[in-house]
């Protein structure tokens, strides 16, 4: 029999019993709450006394040893958190993970107390073997100690560590080994939907003067690039889309010209890509550009724009994070349903006192897989949700989700990618 791990809820008990562990410590006489430090990595106050439990938790159960393995503060926390989320005598109380002083959560046990939880589990039944339960919860242990994260606040891609070479199994029939597939963990499909670039699908529109003139739908894994009405540079990044020429669309010879003149200032063009939870542009040529966070239908010409587009760096300007929180809050009936469309106003300054459609170049960009997001939200009025509901995009298979299965999925998304 190899080396006994110990099970999450004693061993935990032990720890807030001897209160060695910084910021983890009972609440209460009957110890039934408690509280875990729950600090994002890249704060800039950070420090490893914050992360004691996740690391100790990881060295207990064999995921981590010191000198040994290279320190890996996301995977801990997930582990961590996976292992109490699957715990039924225990539930989350309260979060203050987003507290900017003292960021941490509650968790209570749902029974009379910690009771016998205190005492070594030897995970063996009467007949001295492991139990069904624990047999699954050291299965689902070792599958997330497998998982490679991105470090936090990074793009939140979870892959799998390289696996060993499969074994082989005979055929009844045939004399050649057919590999034997290696089941895999259970995954987050909206994860999926975020984190593959093959599913990163923009629409594009393009106004001159208030009209529309070009109206299209790209695959960008890496990113994409407006240009004038020449191509641009081809060895810079991004898949270029060059926007069309005014004399074709336009009547008015004198915004013709104006927006000609326009155009050929893009120059490299307007660069947007996406990195990790953001989505970031910057413009490569003098044309100047402002950004807002639009309605689909009209942008955000009522007020100040967001930000002007940088030309020597790159620049934030959407973040998935918020944007999840608040779907999550339009789910609950809390707020209204989240913005996602990208206004890019091009050689001009913002139409802030004026109709946006006074403006030579206007363009607007959807991420498509975020318009799914909200709109599988929508299905049955957001927060009434009770049938099932299907999501789909081109280049995606369908996926049907009840309403509580969809919130659990994005509340999951805001845990794993630390936003």
């Amino acid at each position: 029999m190899g080396t006994q791990k110990p099970r999450i809820l004693p061993w935990l008990v032990s720890q807030l019993d001897q209160g060695q562990l910084e910021g983890v410590a009972w609440l209460d006489e009957s110890r039934t709450r408690f509280r875990i430090p729950w600090k994002h990595g890249l704060r800039q106050d950070a420090q490893l006394e914050d992360f004691g439990i996740f690391q100790a938790w990881a060295e207990a159960s064999g995921a981590y040893t010191p000198g040994k393995d290279k320190p890996d503060l996301p995977t801990w926390k997930r582990n961590f958190r996976s292992a109490l989320n699957r715990k039924e005598a225990l539930r989350l109380a309260e979060d203050h993970s987003k507290d900017p002083h003292d960021p941490h959560k509650i968790y209570e046990f749902v029974t009379s107390g910690v009771g016998d939880l205190s005492e070594p589990d030897t995970s063996l039944d009467t007949s001295g073997r492991y139990s069904t339960s624990d047999i699954q919860e050291d299965i689902l242990e070792k599958l997330l100690s497998d998982m490679d994260l991105a470090p936090d606040g990074g793009p939140s891609s979870l892959t799998m560590a390289p696996e060993n070479p499969p074994q082989l199994l005979l055929s009844p029939n045939l004399d050649v080994p057919a590999p034997c597939p290696k089941p895999g963990p259970p995954e987050n499909p909206l994860k999926q939907l975020l984190v593959s670039e093959e599913d990163w699908e923009f629409e594009v529109t393009v106004f001159y003067r208030g009209c529309q003139v070009f109206q299209q739908t790209v695959f960008c894994p890496g990113g994409l690039r407006l240009v004038g009405s020449e191509a641009g540079d081809r060895t810079l990044p991004g898949q270029p889309i060059r926007l069309p020429d005014p004399a074709a669309s336009l009547t008015d010879r004198g915004v013709t010209g104006y927006v000609q003149r326009v155009l050929s200032c893009l120059g490299g063009g307007l660069a947007l890509w996406r990195a990790g939870q953001w989505l970031c542009a910057q413009r490569l040529g003098h044309c100047h550009v402002y950004w807002a966070v639009g309605e689909e239908l009209l942008p955000n010409s009522g007020h100040r724009p967001d930000g002007e587009v940088p030309k020597d760096r790159e620049g934030g300007v959407f973040n998935m994070g918020p944007f999840i929180a608040d779907l999550i809050a339009f789910i609950e009936g809390s707020r209204r349903s989240p913005r996602y469309t990208l206004w890019f106003c091009v050689g001009q300054s913002w139409p802030q006192d004026q109709p946006w459609i006074k403006r030579l170049v206007m363009v607007k960009v959807v991420p498509m897989c975020l318009r799914a997001l909200l709109d599988m939200a929508r299905v049955g009025g957001a927060s009434s949700l009770e049938n099932t509901v299907d999501l789909h995009i081109s280049n995606s298979h369908p996926l049907s989700l009840t309403s509580d299965q969809y919130k659990a999925y994005l509340q999951d998304l805001v845990e794993d990618m630390d936003f």
